[in-house]
């Protein structure tokens, strides 16, 4: 890896081996070629927002059991038009350290830009069940009248909101957390983005009457996406508000206590990669493919959830072992 590449990481220890080895490299040389054209970081983003969301028009038309090879097609465009937005949104953060045009803004929409995604893919994918389930049907043994369509149709709806907001997004939204977290005890507080929610509210107070709408609705809503964070992970606040406590400012933490954090955390990290996109979307592509969308809310639900359990678990119990060392 050459030195400029390195640069635009955050740290190859927060990226799994498909990102660091083909997907970063790949957005390096893409971030290299905005830079040139002077194009925002944001920009990129917004993009990968809108590229993201409209692959939820092939997602809702893709079938190769019930359209033939036009649906396959439709499948295969969705798939690709997801992974280009994935790359932008990777791309982004990269050009935002090549370029030095971070903002505060750009972070908050890095954050959730995966939710653009996936709301409206969640419904498409509902739609589509609507419109083609003989399959889940002749496994349950169901009768595929109207009325049991509507009312099957309203239960994966249902599965589709838990599985976006309880899973997509409270798994996402730790994920991201705990690679900032690991990057604070790596770099210190300038290697990561690490937020919490009493300083994006002091942000949000002070925005004067000229700040545009968007930024203070995009900052309003970090704030809410800052404290559920924080909600779910007490032993961590509670290590911080010791180490705070004992050391003052955060930068004069030992780097005995560094080291350690650092080395119960690389271990968890490798489980958290599996909470986001790369592993994530496998299983969407999978069971888009195999015509069975529905079945991508059940595992997310269930098979997520519990990784989900687990990563959070080990991760709040050597925080715990760590702040009652302090003691």
């Amino acid at each position: 890896m050459t030195e400029g590449y390195k640069a635009t990481l955050k740290s190859s220890e927060t990226e799994d081996w498909l990102d660091l080895h083909v997907i970063r490299p790949f957005c390096y040389y893409c971030a290299l070629a905005f830079n040139r054209f002077d194009i925002h970081p944001n920009t990129v983003t917004i993009w990968s927002m809108i590229i993201g969301a409209a692959s939820a028009v092939f997602f809702g038309c893709g079938s190769f059991y019930y359209s033939g090879w036009w649906g396959l097609s439709m499948n295969i465009i969705a798939i690709v038009l997801l992974m280009v937005a994935d790359i932008l949104d990777c791309t982004d953060g990269q050009l935002a350290r090549l370029s030095g045009k971070k903002s505060r803004l750009g972070r908050i929409l890095d954050g959730v830009a995966g939710f653009v995604w996936f709301l409206p893919i969640y419904h498409a994918m509902v739609y589509r069940f609507y419109l083609h389930h003989d399959l889940e049907f002749q496994w349950l043994g169901i009768e595929n009248t109207q009325e049991n369509t509507v009312i099957a149709t309203a239960v994966v709806f249902v599965l589709g909101w838990i599985s976006g907001l309880v899973g997509l997004a409270g798994q996402q939204r730790l994920a991201d957390y705990y690679i900032q977290i690991h990057l604070f005890f790596l770099k210190g507080e300038k290697g990561s983005e690490l937020d919490n929610s009493k300083r994006q509210l002091e942000i949000y107070e002070a925005m004067d009457k000229n700040t545009s709408f968007v930024e203070r609705y995009f900052q309003k809503s970090y704030i809410e996406y800052t404290k559920k964070q924080e909600e779910v992970t007490p032993q961590f606040q509670r290590l911080m508000q010791k180490l705070r406590g004992k050391f003052g400012a955060t930068e004069y933490i030992p780097e005995s206590i560094r080291k350690e954090f650092h080395d119960q955390s690389l271990p968890v990290i490798f489980w958290n990669g599996l909470l986001t996109f790369n592993f994530r979307s496998f299983w969407l592509f999978l069971f888009c493919l195999l015509d069975v969308p529905a079945m991508n809310f059940l595992w997310e639900i269930i098979a997520m959830g519990l990784l989900y359990t687990y990563v959070n678990h080990r991760h709040e119990a050597f925080c715990k072992k760590i702040a009652d060392g302090l003691d």
